[in-house]
């Protein structure tokens, strides 16, 4: 009964030092701090890793940052004008495919047609018709091609904006860039299709595409295209989303369309109040001389009167010039 007993006891006790043992197993890191320091490493090592992770985010964002500042300042330096315009540059712009020597010829008969019109019409003031021939030269061609130029540049920009959402939706379907100026420049209308047509040759021959919009930029001086130009020139070197800043830049130009409708609207009264003002002179000094020339004559054929032509000039000039400025809003 006595070795039952102890027998018992015994058993008891290696249960009582295995439950104290278990015990001791589970809560010794809570005891001894380790599991208050796993934990610390844990938590160290998480923010380390996070700090990495912010410290490499960081560093790409100030490399794209960089290489964008980069080359915005190379495409603004390309835009800075080194020289005068060329008439040969002009004459692109304008979208005219003739030789300078033929601009010149049509200049020359220009200035010789007015000289002899002015000449014929007032046969007593050679000097009139001398100076009508000198702006009839040099100043009628290059109004002429100025506003070639401006009737040109305004048609490439009503298409302007779908040739960009051409990109967009062919971008985010899977086309490459180069596919999408080619369907631009064998669908869009003129002079946007003839534009990217250049382009696309350009780049056939060996030139990059940054150059080739570079060109663009040199036969289109718009500010329009210059975004483009410089959308697609950071696309190129830092990389990013195309598809979505072409979307944004053709927003923007559509924005600035519906702007320069409301501009066009709201000076209209001014515009038409300055023309008005502008052509009463002329008008009335035509009606007189076509009545009475023998009274108004005196303004041509007199030293006083020429003189008087002259201030009158100057002075109608000053008043046209104010009221152009007035009546033309930056947008």
């Amino acid at each position: 009964m006595a070795s039952g007993n102890s027998m018992l006891v015994m058993v008891m006790a290696g249960i009582a030092f295995g439950l104290a043992g278990a015990v001791y197993l589970i809560l010794s890191p809570y005891i001894s701090g380790a599991a208050r320091a796993s934990r610390r490493i844990q938590v160290v090592t998480e923010a380390k890793g996070k700090r990495v992770a912010l410290k490499v985010q960081t560093e790409t964002t100030n490399n794209r940052r960089k290489s964008v500042s980069e080359t915005l300042k190379e495409l603004e330096e390309r835009q800075k004008p080194k020289q005068k315009m060329s008439l040969r540059a002009k004459l692109q712009q304008a979208g005219l495919d003739i030789p300078n020597q033929t601009f010149y010829m049509i200049s020359a008969g220009s200035g010789v047609f007015v000289a002899l019109l002015l000449f014929l019409t007032l046969s007593s003031s050679p000097i009139v018709a001398l100076l009508g021939g000198f702006v009839g030269f040099f100043g009628l061609p290059q109004w002429v091609l100025g506003k070639l130029i401006k009737r040109r540049q305004n048609k490439f920009l009503d298409e302007f904006a779908n040739a960009i959402d051409v990109i967009v939706r062919g971008v985010k379907s899977g086309l490459p860039l180069t596919e999408c100026l080619t369907i631009i420049g064998r669908e869009a209308a003129e002079p946007v299709a003839g534009e990217f047509r250049e382009v696309v040759e350009q780049q056939r021959v060996g030139v990059t595409l940054a150059e080739a919009f570079e060109r663009m930029m040199q036969r289109m001086p718009l500010a329009e295209v210059r975004f483009f130009g410089i959308v697609i020139g950071i696309s190129q070197s830092a990389g990013g989303n195309l598809s979505e800043a072409l979307a944004n830049l053709s927003g923007v130009l559509r924005e600035r369309k519906k702007m320069q409708g409301k501009v066009a609207a709201m000076s209209a009264e001014a515009k038409a109040s300055a023309y008005v003002l502008g052509s009463l002179p002329f008008a009335v000094m035509s009606l007189v001389y076509f009545t009475t020339p023998a009274y108004i004559g005196i303004l041509w054929t007199t030293a006083v009167g020429q003189l008087a032509l002259v201030c009158a000039a100057f002075w109608m000039s000053c008043g046209i010039f104010v009221m152009r400025k007035m009546i033309n809003f930056k947008y």
